[in-house]
C-alpha cells in the first residue's frame, strides 16, 4: 500500500528534517571548533552556501515551491528566490557528482576531528564524531525514506514532472515517464 502523499508537510516532518541537519551542522561546527574557532565559522558559512546552492538548483525549480515542503525549503525559497521552470527540475540529471558538496558537509569535520584526534585524543570527540556519522547516514536516511520522499507529491501524484533525486537513490517507483517501453 502506497504511503499518503502530502500537498503540505506537517509542521513534525518539517521540525524533524531540519533538526537533523542542524545536528550535523553544529556537531561538525563544534568538531572543527577544537581546531580554531575561524574553522568552525567556515564550515558554518560552507553550511549556508550550501543550503543556498540547493535553494537556487533545485527548490526554485520544485513542486514544493511556495508550500511547505518536509524540509521547508519550497516555503522558504518562495520568500529568498524568484520560481523558476519546474520543468528543469525533473529533466536535470543528477549523479553522485553533484552530491559532492554535501559530502563535504561531513567529510570537513571527520578530516578535522581526525587531525584533532591525532593532536590531542579526546573521547568526546570521538563520540560526537560518531554521532555526526549517525545523523548524517541512518539519521537523514530514516527522515528521506519514511518521512520525506515517501510521502512527496511529485513521486505520488506528478511522475510527469519527475525527479532527480529518486532516480538516483532509487526511492519509490520510476519517476520519469516510459516512452515506447523504454524506462
Amino acid at each position: 500500500m502506497e504511503p499518503e502523499c502530502y500537498e503540505r508537510y506537517p509542521a513534525r516532518t518539517v521540525l524533524l528534517s531540519n533538526a537533523v541537519a542542524v545536528g550535523i551542522y553544529a556537531l561538525g561546527a563544534v568538531i572543527l571548533a577544537r581546531l580554531g574557532v575561524l574553522l568552525a565559522v567556515a564550515y558554518v558559512l560552507y553550511c549556508l552556501w550550501a543550503e543556498t546552492a540547493l535553494l537556487r538548483k533545485s527548490c526554485a525549480h520544485c513542486y514544493y515551491y511556495g508550500k511547505v515542503c518536509a524540509f521547508g525549503k519550497g516555503w522558504l525559497c518562495a520568500r529568498l528566490l524568484r520560481k523558476a521552470d519546474p520543468q528543469r527540475f525533473s529533466e536535470r540529471e543528477v549523479s553522485w557528482r553533484d552530491l559532492i558538496p554535501d559530502m563535504f558537509v561531513l567529510a570537513f569535520p571527520l578530516i578535522g576531528g581526525v587531525v584533532g584526534l591525532v593532536l590531542r585524543f579526546s573521547w568526546l570527540v570521538l563520540g560526537l564524531m560518531v554521532v555526526l556519522v549517525a545523523l548524517s547516514t541512518t539519521g537523514n536516511a530514516v527522515v528521506r525514506g519514511r518521512f520525506a520522499c515517501v510521502r512527496c507529491k511529485v513521486r505520488c501524484k506528478q511522475r510527469e514532472l519527475g525527479c532527480p533525486a529518486a532516480q538516483l537513490f532509487g526511492v519509490g517507483a520510476p519517476t520519469r515517464p516510459i516512452v515506447d517501453g523504454a524506462p
